[in-house]
């Protein structure tokens, strides 16, 4: 016993003096160094590698602070409830990087969040409002989808934010879909592949690490997976032919970062396990028929769609690194004793091939690191905060996203009596809609205007009462709600111009409005070019991106 107990502490002993002698500074190769930090580390040390974990609160709270300084996580993810003060972001983001940057091999954080452009904003704040994905696919040029994502990754960079889980290359597919919608550049995938490559490139110049999403696709679903998971009636040859494209072509071109989907495909051989959570989607078809190389981080396993197909959360984080992930995403922040870490770490001590598994994932994260977190255009551990303020409004990227919104313009309807609607000819104007942003571009086009905001409690009778001193109604049109209400003016005989923001489906069947314009976001930039359009001040050039 006394010869067992010696050997355990000489064991101990040459760890510890490994982890000394061994730092993410050191200057050795990627590979190299990456192979060297994963065989010094205890299992502890190489599980908590694969966690990345999301926190409640503006401030970081005590325990996102304790899974950093006791096991050392490899990387947090922001939310849009974390993000109310851009500026304490980047101070919370600093106290964090200093935290782990004390850990036994100085390992940064991975620090992501979902800045897709569009609708998909979780930081806010002073960050920019762009047009979006479906504004990049309407103009066309790879272009537009190159300074989106290196003004948006600049902007991450400066508070500390070196990942982003964008460029989304699903398909707008299914035309009823919620979740995509305008998230997606179109339907082509060879399109969606150039625009999503274009999207990356730029965040990379900024030093921000691209992520495409959400793998093998999730366009041709109307069901959102953190609710559900979607089943996506569709034979590998499609799948491989649509679907697959753009990470076809993203492989090719060298993406770092792809997160796996909770989606099934039962008509192929990954059956009714979502994707996230297939050994033959993510082994087999990602890494063995197209070759990805990089890394595999799940969407956040908190969802139904990925919890719902094991019947528990431990057991999906154990499934999901088996099937090929290398990072388990959490949008929030278990106890430290959670029978997540328990039965992962349990399973590493007493399963050769598991825990094998698990340090496989830890090094492509170190390797990661390694590459994209040091150098001179890696984003800094601790954001300078003087800089932050100052140049997140930069006035090359606000004049960018706002050409960007004017070149995305679609006249989608126009009767002959249609565009360009002057003030003469359109008289006493009704503005009607739910965004603030429109009533302010519409009241500055159309003095003569007065308005009528509309909620989900507004009578159908309101608005018509409402429209009956206009000679014209301008209408914003967002939803299938919207489309109801906009449907009761037909009576009225006047003309009524329809802008359309996000997805421009809703306005496809609704043939009697005298001109329908669509833009693809609601930031100011989409609105003024809306009204700038209707005018007649700009030409309406984009085109519809999908069939």
């Amino acid at each position: 016993m006394k010869r067992l107990l010696y050997f355990l502490l000489l064991i101990n002993s040459f760890s510890l003096f490994a982890q000394a002698q061994l730092s993410f500074n050191d200057p050795r190769p990627p590979l190299e160094l990456a192979s060297a930090i994963v065989n010094a580390m205890t299992d502890e040390q190489a599980l908590a590698q694969v966690f990345m974990l999301g926190w409640v609160g503006e401030e970081p709270s005590p325990l996102i602070m304790e899974w950093i300084r006791r096991r050392n996580i490899g990387g947090v993810k922001i939310f849009g409830w974390n993000t109310t003060d851009t500026l304490r972001l980047a101070r919370t983001v600093g106290e964090l990087q200093s935290l782990s940057l004390e850990g036994a091999f100085k390992i940064p954080l991975l620090v992501a969040t979902d800045q897709e452009g569009g609708w998909i904003r979780h930081i806010r704040g002073a960050t920019s409002e762009t047009p979006g994905n479906m504004a990049i696919g309407a103009s066309g040029y790879p272009r537009d989808a190159y300074l989106s994502g290196y003004y948006i990754g600049k902007e991450l960079a400066l508070l500390g934010v070196n990942m982003n889980f964008a460029p989304a290359v699903d398909l707008f597919t299914n035309r009823d879909s919620v979740l995509i919608g305008p998230r997606a550049f179109g339907s082509d995938p060879v399109r969606a592949g150039i625009l999503g490559m274009a999207f990356a490139r730029g965040q990379l110049s900024a030093g921000v690490i691209p992520t495409a999403k959400h793998y093998p696709g999730h366009g041709a679903t109307e069901l959102d997976s953190h609710g559900i998971l979607p089943r996506i009636e569709i034979n590998f040859d499609t799948l491989w032919n649509r679907e697959l494209l753009p990470y076809r072509m993203l492989v090719s071109e060298g993406i770092p970062v792809i997160m796996s989907g909770h989606i099934s495909f039962p008509q192929t051989e990954g059956g009714l396990a979502p994707a996230s959570l297939s050994s033959w989607f993510l082994r087999d078809v990602l890494r063995g028929r197209i070759g990805f190389k990089g890394l595999v981080i799940t969407d956040d396993l908190n969802m139904v769609g990925a919890t719902s197909f094991t019947g528990a959360l431990s057991r999906t984080a154990k499934q999901a690194l088996i099937a090929g992930n290398d990072i388990l995403l959490f949008s929030n922040t278990p106890v430290l004793t959670d029978m997540i870490w328990t039965l992962l770490i349990n399973s590493m001590r007493t399963e050769e091939d598991f825990n094998q598994i698990v340090r496989a994932s830890a090094r492509r994260v170190l390797e990661l690191k390694l590459k994209y977190l040091r150098g001179e255009n890696a984003v800094p551990y601790i954001p300078d905060l003087a800089k932050a303020e100052a140049e997140l409004s930069d006035p090359d990227g606000s004049a960018f996203f706002l050409n960007l919104a004017a070149r995305s313009v679609t006249i989608v309807k126009s009767q002959a009596s249609g565009f360009p609607l002057t003030k003469e000819k359109a008289g006493r104007v009704l503005l009607t809609g739910r965004f603030t942003d429109f009533y302010k571009y519409g009241r500055l086009a159309f003095p003569n205007n007065y308005s009528f905001v509309f909620s989900s409690q507004t009578t159908p009778a309101n608005l018509i009462a409402a429209a009956g001193e206009a000679d014209t109604i301008i209408f914003c049109l967002a939803d299938n709600n919207d489309l109801r209400m906009l449907n009761n003016l037909r009576q009225l005989n006047k003309p009524v111009y329809v802008i359309s923001v996000l997805s421009p489906v809703h306005i496809e069947n609704v043939n009697w409005v005298t001109g329908a314009i669509a833009v693809y976001s609601y930031a100011p930039e989409s609105f003024a070019s809306a009204f700038s359009a209707i005018t007649g001040r700009i030409p309406a050039l984009g085109i519809l991106p999908y069939e």
